[in-house]
């Protein structure tokens, strides 16, 4: 007798049938035939899996439970024909941060899997990183059910419809699967999010328990495909005009490269040439300019760098780019104390529109950018800027010699480790210089390590450096290395972290082994908090709280799992320098323990250099913000 909780061995065959066929072909291929004109009769959580596949999405990060039985069941089928990958995580933080990893890197959008409740919570939580950065995600959470038979486990124990719904509608956009013939409908909101050509970000189908297995016929031909959207710029000859009287105009023009501008290098690489504008980056966006570039000014912001920091206070106008004004980038709005307009180019028009006193130009960075540069002809000012290109260029050799001295600084002796150690710029420089010898991704925990790191990192193209800035999610680099995991020829993955940040989720120990992950988690262990200590230091002179006397041997604790290379990092760059290469050389993870020095020598930072609204500094801030022209 055929067990009542399986399905019927003739539905799993022909289930399977189509699974393996979406293996082998595009979705309107494989199911779209004369016979049945495109329309299939498939239990909801199957038409959510076809119904993604057309968009792309063949990767699945899950965590299974008692809300995703029968979603489960149709990925395993799909699975084991090999026209999904799913890949079980052991916290749902981490697989959320691995997908926003996966489709930062690599452009291909994956889903999270997980129930509501806890699990839910905590995808959502991590989702954070995917919404700040601009970066598509879905998020599937099985829900509770839609008959009110009373509460379900892990609901919201509220007498109220849909209460995960509306907390995810908060984070991003959202819809509930309430009724299977609304799949095209989430679907279309699902690939506008996701695929938004200029702020994409997670979006969550909520999908009720009883929903799952209901049958509901499926024109295939409308499930939408993945959004795509022509490049647009402004079409008025006028409001190029006024464009292209700002650039001929001002003598002290900074551009600022945001986020935004990563795909778009290219274009701004060329504008600044044309224009002779020096350029100042945003944390994640490392790269857009070269290194060594004339041109580069590097980091500029709250944290920032002598001669970013001097562009961004000593231009009279700024060519804003791809840019959502985060405190990080534009020291809480007071970076720019000189300034007198903006040129604001972005195809977001809230960002657009975000300083007082500027000229838009809406739409794609790129058409954008040509559009303008077609307008300038030879014109462009260029030679008019000499004098503040030389200025800039002295600020930036000050930078160098800066840096230098921190890179290659001595080690120190620490109260804690009893003995010198190597400072934490010296040890991130040593790792971030082998990682671009050897062709590696840094990806950069959120705390001092990321805060000094964007500061060293030396990127010649984006994509070298991924670094949670939009959120600082402590726990995302050690996570992102599972973005790699089953891709066909992956760059290597280094993780700087702190041993904050790595104790957050060190789950990664056990999935970067199931899953065959190559990389590295390079631990820099200074037994505290130090960007925040440092911050009450800086603003009361005292610090409160941010450490521990608990001491933790990490290289027993990762050489306990079995398939990790567990190493000490020595405590000379010599000696870090031969331990990188030992664990470069491990067919699987490995983990660097590096003992670094926290305490007051300045030489043991890398400065910071802006404003921030916060703590004792609120009132000159605001009080600055009030007094600026943009």
């Amino acid at each position: 007798m055929l067990d009542k909780n399986q399905a019927p061995g003739g539905a799993e065959q022909t289930m399977r049938a189509r699974a393996a066929r979406l293996a082998a072909d595009s979705v309107e291929d494989a199911l779209i035939d004369d016979a049945n004109g495109g329309i299939l009769e498939l239990t909801l959580s199957e038409a959510l899996v076809v119904g993604m596949l057309k968009q792309g999405v063949r990767r699945y990060y899950a965590i299974f439970g008692h809300g995703s039985t029968d979603l489960g069941e149709v990925l395993r089928i799909y699975c084991e024909e090999g026209a999904v990958e799913v890949i079980n995580c052991r916290n749902e933080v981490e697989m959320a941060h691995a997908a926003t990893a996966y489709a930062w890197m690599h452009g291909e959008t994956p889903a999270v899997v997980t129930s509501i409740g806890p699990g839910g919570l905590q995808a959502m939580a991590g989702s954070l990183a995917a919404a700040s950065n601009g970066v598509g995600v879905y998020h599937i959470y099985g829900d509770e059910t839609t008959q009110g038979e009373g509460y379900n486990m892990q609901q919201v124990p509220k007498t109220e419809q849909g209460v995960f719904g509306k907390v995810t509608a908060l984070m991003g956009q959202s819809y509930t699967l309430h009724t299977p013939g609304a799949l095209r409908e989430c679907l279309r909101r699902g690939t506008s999010c996701v695929h938004h050509p200029y702020k994409a970000g997670p979006f969550y189908v909520m999908l009720p328990i009883n929903t799952q297995p209901l049958a509901t016929r499926i024109n295939i031909a409308t499930l939408p495909a993945r959004n795509e959207v022509p490049a647009v710029a402004p079409a008025r000859s006028g409001d190029v005009a006024e464009a292209v009287e700002f650039v001929r105009t001002h003598r002290r023009i900074v551009i600022k490269a945001g986020g935004g501008t990563r795909n778009h290098f290219r274009a701004v690489r060329e504008l600044a040439s044309r224009i002779g504008a020096p350029v100042v980056l945003s944390p994640g966006s490392t790269g857009v300019i070269a290194d060594a570039d004339s041109l580069n000014m590097h980091v500029g912001g709250s944290k920032g760098s002598i001669s970013g920091n001097h562009a961004m206070q000593n231009a009279d106008a700024v060519v804003m780019i791809g840019s959502r004004a985060v405190c990080q980038a534009d020291c809480s709005g007071v970076g720019y104390p000189n300034a007198r307009a903006v040129l604001n180019i972005n195809g977001d028009l809230a960002d657009l529109t975000h300083y007082a006193n500027t000229v838009c130009l809406p739409g794609d960075i790129t058409a954008v950018i040509e559009v303008l540069l077609e307008a300038l002809g030879e014109a462009t000012g260029a030679g008019a800027r000499k004098d503040w290109l030389r200025e800039c260029s002295a600020k930036k050799d000050e930078w160098s010699d800066f840096k230098a001295e921190r890179f290659f600084a001595e080690p120190l002796c620490d109260t804690v480790w009893q003995r010198p150690v190597l400072t934490q710029p010296a040890a991130i420089h040593a790792v971030s210089s082998f990682a671009s010898r050897v062709g590696a991704v840094k990806f950069f925990d959120a705390g001092d390590v990321q805060a000094n790191g964007f500061q060293i990192v030396e990127d010649d193209v984006p994509g070298q450096t991924f670094t949670e800035t939009g959120a600082s999610f402590m726990g995302f680099a050690g996570s992102a290395l599972l973005g790699n995991a089953y891709v066909p020829d992956a760059k290597y993955g280094i993780a700087f972290t702190g041993d904050g940040s790595f104790m957050m989720n060190p789950q990664i120990l056990i999935d970067a082994v199931e899953h065959g992950v190559r990389g590295m988690i390079a631990l820099f262990d200074n037994r505290r908090m130090a960007a925040i200590t440092g911050l009450q230091y800086d603003q009361y002179g005292h610090e409160f709280k941010t450490n521990d006397a608990v001491a933790v041997d990490y290289v027993a604790m990762a050489g306990a799992i079995s398939g990790v290379k567990a190493l000490h990092g020595g405590y000379s760059r010599e000696e870090l320098e031969s331990a990188l290469e030992v664990a470069h050389a491990h067919k699987g993870l490995s983990l660097l323990h590096i003992p670094v020095y926290s305490g007051r020598d300045p030489v043991a930072g890398m400065g910071a250099y802006g404003s921030w609204n916060v703590g004792n500094w609120v009132d000159d801030v605001q009080e600055r913000y009030l007094a600026s022209s943009i």
